[in-house]
């Protein structure tokens, strides 16, 4: 035997209800609590979803030396910046990587600067580095 399907309950609205009017009561009144509604249900906004990557392929514990081994400079970078596993590596921003890998080269750059200007030499371009170096040593 088929079951029968039950329709679902429709919520019933609350209507307002008018208040019979005394004797001595103005009109107005009656009219104001027949305006009075039940205060409706607010439901909070669903937030926006913030875009996600998925299902990570590989886990946080994975080695860089072999996801990367057809990539040297890339494995001479996480040997330089001392990260072992993709979890370690995520941790740093891109930002910070290059901050990181460019503050060796930034320091000699201004040592072959200093030098130079001790010598009365400049880079192309630098003449004002090299017054200002020689004039306060």
């Amino acid at each position: 035997m088929a079951k029968k399907k039950v329709a679902p309950k429709k919520p019933i609205k609350a209507k307002p209800v008018l208040a019979k009017a005394k004797k001595g009561t103005s009109k107005a009144a009656v009219v104001k609590s027949a305006k009075l509604k039940p205060a409706k249900k607010t439901t909070a906004k669903p937030k926006p979803k913030q875009p996600t990557l998925g299902r990570p392929l590989v886990t946080a514990e994975e080695k860089l030396y072999m996801l990367f081994k057809e990539d040297y400079e890339a494995r001479q970078v996480f040997e330089f910046l001392r990260v072992d596993s993709v979890g370690d590596l995520e941790k740093l921003s891109p930002e910070e990587i290059i901050r990181v890998l460019t503050a060796p080269v930034r320091r000699t750059v201004h040592r072959i600067r200093q030098r130079l200007a001790e010598k009365n030499r400049a880079l192309q371009g630098d003449i004002e580095f090299a017054l200002q170096h020689r004039n306060s040593t």
